[in-house]
């Protein structure tokens, strides 16, 4: 009798514990899928973040609502509903203001603060009215994946987008695989600042815009294009003039805009198709004349000023006004984000209004600037153009400095010592595995004034959210006064068929005129493939898919020549010569690339 009574027992016990292990298995897999309604998790709180990639639910959505459970059994779907872009800025904010560099935050004194990191720390303002306040945001600013930066058709701003990786738009079938030159625009030149100008420099990308028709008919382009569906080539240069070229024939679409002042940066074009197009200056001097450093929009209703800001900002630490960084604006809000080689990153809601019907588009602009030191260096200005994902800028300025910085609240994040100026723009990558920033810096300051003749180029990859360097590629270059070796050129960030790679161009590798083009595995940083250039490239290569699904790749050099290439092999299928050194970087619309060179000449390029 007990001896049944123990085994029934024994099996009651057994039942019970098999039930228990299951129960907490299942409540094991909710926490880890976060499907607890009582339990709210912070996955961007993981050194690996869960990136949004476009179709997927925000992991920081305002509400917390947590993704719709999955079936055991999935009804299979024929064609499924692809979820919409999140643009809603309330649902991409993200707060990641305690990355593990993270030391303390202090008040320095009213307004002033300064945080502190492991191995360095940023003193920082806020100003509105030019005043350093205690800054709240008065509402939520994010931007969208990269899919969702622009509804305007083209290259709109330096590599297309926020995570400035798309120089190239549309379609094409490369078939024959040679370059074509198929029209020529002419340019001038300035004289100024002990220097000539000629032409397009660095870094000197056109913009390409194709125009909806209701907002081409509101524009002054000339009565032989109103009618015509019109891809229109938007082009400062160093000759201080903005060009309006159509795309298939290089013929003025309207007046060009005699600024009179040369512009090396690139401009950027509204992404709603609002007709506004945005650009900074390089220099304010001509060799005639001498006038103040103004960023400028221009209404693109009939080419007049709608809106300038000095350059000489009395805020700022740095005098120096010029604006070589190509701007954004967060569509959704309304707000453009500018940085200015005088140290200030803009914050500007522009309370834009466009009538179509009455032909008329204003704006009523309100500032917030940020300013800060850096312990790494005093060395101030921002020359690069920087990226964004959701709520976080990314900049380097031309003391060595790379941040991160949250503009919704304004505020760093994280920070790290590059060791030199680095022009070349970062470039955000977002993956399954998380989100991901590259960076290089140049061959200057750690030169400069005699303290050598090479220093190594730095290429790395950081965890964007954290800081944290997943990896670094060191190439040694030469030292060259005013025409800095290293890396100029922003990369190219493979895709699709090439999606495991990143293509740098690097200056000065063996001379003080040649160069490499470096493909590296963008998992480990390895060489893939090394070409020798002849003659060095400050110029950004572009990625261009033919519609048969390869990936070619365009590059240009200071020999004055473009080149088709593979960048699977980095062997040239063709190149062709555009006359003179190409510092500016090249855009492309569907099978045509655009670029300018010291030849005097803007150059329009068919992909055959």
């Amino acid at each position: 009798m007990y001896r049944r009574q123990r085994r029934r027992f024994n099996k009651v016990k057994f039942m019970a514990a098999v039930f228990s292990v299951s129960l907490l298995a299942l409540v094991g897999l909710l926490v880890v899928q976060g499907k607890l309604p009582w339990l709210k998790i912070d996955r961007f709180a993981k050194a690996t973040p869960t990136p949004l990639v476009s179709g997927s639910q925000s992991p920081g959505t305002a509400s917390g609502t947590p993704a719709a459970s999955q079936s055991a059994t999935p009804k299979p779907s024929a064609t499924p509903t692809p979820t919409p872009e999140v643009t809603d800025p309330s649902q991409l904010v993200i707060n990641v203001s305690n990355p593990p560099s993270f030391v303390s935050k202090s008040t320095v004194s009213a307004g002033t603060y300064q945080k502190k990191f492991k191995d360095g720390s940023i003193t920082y303002s806020v100003f509105q009215n030019n005043k350093a306040v205690n800054y709240s945001p008065e509402y939520p600013v994010a931007f969208p994946s990269s899919k969702g930066y622009a509804t305007l058709e083209g290259v709109t701003a330096f590599r297309g987008n926020n995570y400035r990786n798309a120089p190239s738009f549309g379609t094409r079938s490369i078939k024959e695989k040679k370059l074509e030159v198929i029209w020529t625009q002419d340019t001038g030149a300035i004289s100024a600042a002990n220097s000539f100008w000629p032409g397009s420099g660095w870094t000197g990308q056109p913009l390409l815009v194709h125009w909806p028709e209701n907002v081409r008919n509101v524009m002054n382009i000339k009565p032989e294009f109103k009618n015509k569906d019109l891809v229109e080539v938007i082009y400062p240069i160093l000759d201080g003039n903005i060009y309006f070229l159509d795309l298939q024939t290089g013929k003025p679409t309207r007046d060009k805009i005699k600024l009179g002042f040369s512009v090396k940066g690139t401009g950027m074009v509204d992404p709603r198709g609002y007709p506004l197009f945005y650009t900074g200056m390089g220099l304010n001097s001509n060799g005639k004349q001498t006038t103040s450093f103004k960023y400028r929009i221009y209404n693109l209703i009939d080419q007049t000023e709608i809106f300038t800001m000095p350059g000489s900002d009395p805020v700022a630490l740095r005098k120096w006004g010029a604006n070589d960084s190509s701007a954004l604006l967060n569509a959704a809000t309304d707000t453009l984000f500018d940085a200015g080689e005088n140290g200030l990153i803009y914050k500007i809601k522009l309370n834009s209004k466009f009538d179509k019907q009455a032909k008329k588009i204003t704006l009523s602009p309100q500032t917030t600037k940020y300013r800060y030191k850096s312990s790494y260096s005093p060395d101030q200005g921002i020359e690069n153009s920087p990226s964004f994902y959701r709520n976080l800028m990314f900049f380097c300025d031309n003391g060595g400095t790379l941040q991160c910085l949250d503009v919704n609240k304004m505020e760093p994040v994280w920070i790290y010592n590059t060791h030199d100026d680095t022009d070349s723009s970062t470039v955000i990558e977002e993956t399954k595995d998380g989100v991901f920033l590259y960076t290089a810096n140049e061959i200057d300051k750690r030169c400069a004034n005699g303290k050598g003749t090479k220093a190594p180029t730095n290429i790395r990859k950081f965890n964007a959210l954290t800081g944290e360097l997943i990896w670094q590629k060191d190439i040694t270059c030469f030292y060259r006064y005013y025409i800095n070796g290293g890396v100029l050129g922003t990369p190219l960030i493979g895709k699709d068929d090439i999606a495991d790679r990143i293509i740098y161009p690097v200056c000065f590798t063996g001379s003080e005129l040649d160069g490499k083009l470096v493909c590296l595995d963008k998992k480990t940083g390895n060489e893939i493939w090394v070409r020798t250039l002849d003659t060095y490239s400050w110029s950004s290569p572009v990625d261009i898919k033919s519609d048969d699904g390869k990936t070619y790749g365009l590059f240009c050099d200071y020999g004055g020549y473009m080149h088709l290439f593979d960048p699977m092999t980095g062997k040239d299928f063709d190149k062709v010569s555009l006359g003179g050194n190409i510092e500016s970087s090249p855009s492309v619309y569907n099978d045509i690339a655009v670029v300018g060179s010291y030849a005097r000449k803007i150059w329009g390029v068919r992909i055959k």
